[in-house]
């Protein structure tokens, strides 16, 4: 069964992540990586709704943020509008960019690439990445380790209110496991005076190993590979590390 995409409308999606926290948290890593390989032009590959595109055009660096949704999309111009070094794309991240230049660096982070539909295009997505960036450039992965998490419970990670649209609602997101597949689920309750609305959606996730993302790097023509566990460098291990992140040089 082949996964899908994760479709959360771009204001659920604003609302269930803390963003200055999370920015936070993974600015420094990038700023080291960026700084190391000379950075000037970025690639975000399913950017959502641009908040890591917007930070990296804020240091000084040229940005292409591309998504599938043409919601998101929609979303990023109307909230950061464009420029000649900020641009918005409607693209899946399989298809290979054409930039005018080559990129220095894409990213494709916060479990997009086990959104793919199945293991081929998450293949062809790391080939089109590596393929967008300079030889010497630098390509960030970052997925959900699902290894870690228990097989069958969810883990639920997130309950906020938001009022969005004029209307109240509760959003719950917890993730889980299954074999070697995950699932984010998905509780938005609208509330009204008549009791409450709610909507359902339950999204599989692939699970990426982390032999195989190495040998696909390697395969669309990586120099070296660095699996990380977390934003902080610490080293990945299968059993414990919340994500898994892969520092992929070409």
């Amino acid at each position: 069964m082949p996964a899908q995409s994760f479709d959360i409308p771009p204001s659920r999606y604003e609302a269930l992540i803390d963003w200055e926290k999370r920015l936070a948290n993974e600015a420094p890593l990038f700023r080291a990586l960026f700084a190391r390989h000379r950075v000037q032009r970025v690639l975000d590959a399913a950017c959502g709704t641009g908040r890591h595109a917007r930070m990296f055009h804020e240091w000084g660096l040229a940005v292409e943020g591309a998504d599938a949704s043409p919601a998101m999309i929609e979303q990023c111009r109307a909230n950061y509008g464009e420029s000649p070094t900020l641009r918005w794309v409607v693209r899946r991240f399989e298809s290979p960019p054409d930039p005018e230049a080559p990129f220095d660096a894409a990213v494709c982070l916060g479990n997009s690439l086990a959104l793919a539909p199945d293991m081929a295009a998450a293949e062809a997505a790391i080939r089109a990445m590596l393929g967008a960036i300079a030889e010497g450039g630098v390509c960030v992965l970052q997925v959900l380790n699902l290894w870690a998490l228990p097989s069958g419970p969810c883990v639920w990670q997130k309950c906020v209110t938001a009022r969005l649209d004029g209307e109240l609602h509760v959003l719950v997101k917890g993730v889980h496991r299954v074999g070697d597949a995950g699932y984010v689920e998905m509780i938005d309750l609208t509330l009204h005076d008549g009791g409450t609305r709610p909507a359902y959606e339950s999204t599989r996730w692939l699970g990426i190993d982390p032999d195989w993302l190495v040998s696909a790097a390697r395969a669309a023509g990586a120099r070296s590979v660095q699996l990380l566990g977390g934003y902080q460098s610490q080293p990945y291990a299968r059993d414990t590390s919340t994500d898994l992140l892969a520092v992929i040089e070409r």
